[in-house]
């Protein structure tokens, strides 16, 4: 572990089921965070600085034990176990494929979810507002988001009509369903692109030339985040409008992307650490939704395609790429 401004101290009776341990005069605690790879370190940074400014430190000292996959789904149980026999006073846990191996290693340790997922629909939780067991967080599902990269899309290209949609159908989200909705409505035929594994990224990559697109929409989840590269390159090559939910299309050439602010949400997991960590039960603390979305548009990107956004669309945006 690099982090190590905080002091570490081997801590902890063990918690009894459902309940946090509470916080105890000069007793340091101990944050055990699983990670699908360490690349993702850096993603849940802002929960560990929220930490730090809610006095997590000197007198409050808490011990921060990392632990990841190394980018190979079938190694998280293994380092899931592993962190649970570290007896952390509390698991974050990053991810919808991660969170639920963590909740099979440990029925007591409470864990903070941070989910891009359904958490209802995925078996996580058993409702938003009353998760029950020892798992609460956050998700990124919302209804604000259902639909909105081609509603999004036809206001800065009312031109286009062939859209392509790169989702993974293992991943519980409603915004499949939402975006055919939302074009059918706006007239713009939708062809599905499902990728499940890397080897599915080839045949829906050729499907989406073959019927000639001129737009492809990405829905986040862990397999085409691993495969950005691939995706953005694709666009490249085709000279395809990229747009979609998660930030990190802007680094791979998409026009626009909008969804959640993930560093506030890493933020409010920090929050919901506190409360635990104070003695309140996971159970009893609802598994929040998104709050602040963020439009964020390339310009640049725009005129290498022939597309002049319009001001409307420019107004509304979080942050602009020149």
């Amino acid at each position: 572990m690099r982090r190590r401004e905080f002091i570490a101290l081997v801590g902890g009776a063990a918690a009894c089921p459902l309940v946090a341990r509470a916080q105890q005069p000069g007793h340091a605690r101990r944050i055990g965070i699983l990670l699908f790879s360490k690349a993702d370190q850096a993603i849940v940074s802002p929960f560990v600085e929220g930490l730090e400014k809610l006095g997590y430190v000197g007198g409050r000292a808490v011990a921060i034990d990392y632990r990841d996959a190394g980018g190979q789904y079938e190694r998280l149980p293994e380092v899931a176990e592993e962190l649970v026999r570290l007896n952390p006073d509390l698991i974050l846990a990053f991810g919808g494929d991660v969170a639920p191996i963590a909740k099979q290693k440990t029925a007591t340790i409470p864990i903070v979810a941070v989910v891009s997922n359904d958490p209802v629909a995925s078996g996580l939780v058993t409702s938003l507002r009353r998760p029950g067991g020892n798992v609460t967080g956050l998700t990124q599902v919302h209804d604000l988001l259902a639909g909105k990269s081609v509603e999004l899309l036809k206001d800065v290209a009312p031109q286009v009509s062939r859209v392509a949609i790169l989702w993974n159908p293992d991943h519980a989200d409603p915004e499949f369903r939402e975006t055919q909705r939302a074009s059918s409505a706006l007239g713009m035929e939708l062809h599905s692109l499902e990728v499940r594994n890397r080897r599915d990224f080839d045949i829906a990559l050729q499907t989406a030339e073959r019927e000639r697109v001129e737009a492809l929409i990405v829905i986040v989840s862990r397999n085409i985040s691993v495969n950005r590269k691939l995706v953005g390159d694709f666009a490249q090559k085709n000279k395809l409008i990229l747009v979609g939910v998660p930030t990190w299309l802007m680094e791979v050439g998409a026009l626009l992307s909008y969804g959640p602010n993930v560093p506030e949400l890493f933020g409010r997991a920090s929050l919901y650490a506190d409360k635990i960590l104070k003695g309140a039960r996971p159970s009893d603390l609802p598994m929040q939704q998104p709050t602040n979305f963020e439009l964020i548009i390339n310009v640049s990107k725009a005129k290498s395609l022939g597309i002049t956004v319009p001001q409307g669309v420019l107004a509304r945006a979080d942050r602009i790429i020149d």
